[in-house]
C-alpha cells in the first residue's frame, strides 16, 4: 500500500508572472489581439511548455486582454 503524505513535492507550476507580462506587453495599445499572435509572440518570448499548450488550446479568435487572461489563468493588471 502506498501511503499519501502531504510533504509529497507538488508538480511545479508555470510562473504566471511570464505569462501576466506577456499579455501587458502585446495588448499595450491593442483592444484584442488573435490567439495564432498571442501564441507566436509567446513562442519569441519562450514562455515555458505549459504556459505554450494552455495558449495553443484557446479557440481561434480574437481575445481582449481580460478574456485572454481569463482562459489562461493569469491576471489583468
Amino acid at each position: 500500500m502506498i501511503e499519501v503524505t502531504d510533504d509529497a513535492p507538488v508538480p511545479d507550476e508555470p510562473d504566471i508572472r511570464q505569462l501576466d507580462d506577456l499579455l501587458d506587453d502585446i495588448y499595450h495599445g491593442q483592444e484584442r489581439i488573435t490567439q495564432a499572435d498571442i501564441y507566436r509572440r509567446a513562442v519569441a518570448a519562450e514562455l515555458p511548455a505549459e504556459l505554450l499548450t494552455r495558449i495553443a488550446a484557446l479557440p481561434q479568435g480574437e481575445y481582449a486582454a481580460d478574456e485572454a487572461a481569463d482562459l489562461l489563468g493569469g491576471t489583468v493588471a
